[in-house]
């Protein structure tokens, strides 16, 4: 049987996104949703002032550009809606381009 170079191209790119999904550190990124302020508006299933987790990947499921659009939101303070005012939205506490998108990653496994 002969395994064409895009079925192998296709395994390998499955196998990334697996691999990817499956390296988010839930105790880091929890740590540092904490250490943010995130969970004063976040939750991981209910909404608050802010979407939860969870809505935040259903939203985002499937989306190619989900990870840098996240990443975009949580690093450029752009003006948000709480209680009808707006507001700018916090960054995390890091300058760790690593932190934060494992932090994404956390949200979008939820």
């Amino acid at each position: 049987m002969k395994v064409s170079p895009l079925m192998i191209g296709l395994c390998g790119a499955l196998a990334w996104s697996l691999a990817s999904a499956q390296s988010v550190d839930v105790s880091a990124a929890e740590a540092l949703a904490k250490k943010s302020g995130c969970t004063k508006c976040h939750s991981v299933s209910a909404k608050k002032e802010g979407p939860s987790f969870k809505a935040t990947a259903e939203k985002y499921k499937g989306k190619p550009d989900a990870e840098a659009t996240l990443f975009r939101h949580l690093t450029t303070n752009p003006k948000v809606k709480v209680d009808g005012k707006e507001e700018l939205h916090d960054s995390p506490k890091t300058k760790n381009e690593a932190e934060i998108k494992n932090l994404i990653q956390y949200i979008l496994s939820r």
